[in-house]
């Protein structure tokens, strides 16, 4: 693949990757970033009854909202402007990220949408999510966390709400469904998830099929909008979401756009691991971002 033409800021990382055999516990004991408050509890204002359970040494209120599993996990400590991240998708998996923004002071929040794809089911959920969160007391813009098909959650959600993100982590994001799980391109695609996906949409001829753009690479003028950063961490050989069919060719249009995106290639990396052994790069990133809000 030549690259020598694209306008795409690409940070190649070998040491991240694949070396590291532990966290960076300079990043897991570095002294927090933003300034601390300690009298806020939003599990106070959760309706019903939640149960609590553990997330890697942090407590974790499980609800139903509307109808949908809900997960809240609160630090110890509560940064000053309380900043949270919103898991889209695999709660749990490769929680590196997760559990260092908690010991920032970040809370961690998922609804769960499977298997909607993004449709306006989907968004119109998280909407009443969003809008709970913030009448619950945290900040004004989230940050999304979207791995493999939660990319599409992440991206259509921010495309309909550009003024709500503080920024996008996505690792290995499917930005374009007909690459994944409908398989039209190079990647093996999923028979079993392009029939939940078809309906979703309602998508019962060819034609409608032809015709879809209800994908992020389909919204960029609408996601540029919100001029928040964007972060992807991807592997070079993704056999699952093809690259050149997802983050690229997506990578591309939002440059052109004027939006700001950034890319961790992981040289040689398939679809597996998701994000980063030592996830400083993109703890950094979030950080930074939430801190020009």
């Amino acid at each position: 693949m030549n690259t020598n033409n694209k306008t795409i800021k690409i940070f190649t990382l070998y040491v991240y990757s694949f070396l590291l055999a532990s966290f960076s516990t300079e990043l897991f004991s570095a002294e927090p970033k933003f300034k601390r408050k300690t009298e806020f509890d939003i599990f106070s204002k959760i309706e019903g009854d939640f149960k609590q359970s553990d997330f890697h040494g942090f407590v974790c209120a499980d609800f139903t909202f509307k109808g949908r599993k809900a997960k809240i996990v609160k630090p110890i400590t509560v940064a000053k402007w309380k900043p949270w991240i919103w898991r889209a998708r695999f709660w749990g998996h490769e929680p590196q990220t997760d559990i260092a923004l908690l010991k920032q002071g970040f809370h961690v929040v998922y609804c769960d949408v499977v298997e909607l794809y993004g449709n306006k089911e989907a968004i119109t959920i998280w909407n009443d999510f969003y809008d709970f969160l913030r009448k619950s007391g945290l900040a004004k813009k989230a940050v999304l966390e979207g791995m493999s098909r939660g990319g599409v959650y992440v991206y259509n959600w921010a495309a309909e709400n550009p003024k709500k993100v503080a920024c996008i982590y996505a690792d290995n994001p499917v930005l374009d469904l007909k690459s994944w799980p409908g398989g039209k391109g190079k990647g093996p695609g999923s028979t079993k998830d392009w029939q939940i996906f078809l309906k979703d949409y309602q998508l019962d001829t060819d034609q409608k099929i032809a015709d879809f753009d209800g994908s992020p690479v389909n919204k960029i003028i609408q996601i540029v909008k919100g001029k928040y950063p964007m972060l992807h961490v991807c592997g070079s050989e993704d056999e699952v979401v093809p690259l050149d069919e997802n983050t690229l060719p997506f990578a591309e249009q939002i440059k052109k756009a004027g939006g700001h995106i950034e890319i961790i290639m992981k040289p040689g990396g398939k679809h597996h691991p998701h994000s980063l052994k030592d996830p400083k790069p993109i703890v950094d990133f979030i950080l930074n971002a939430v801190e020009k809000q």
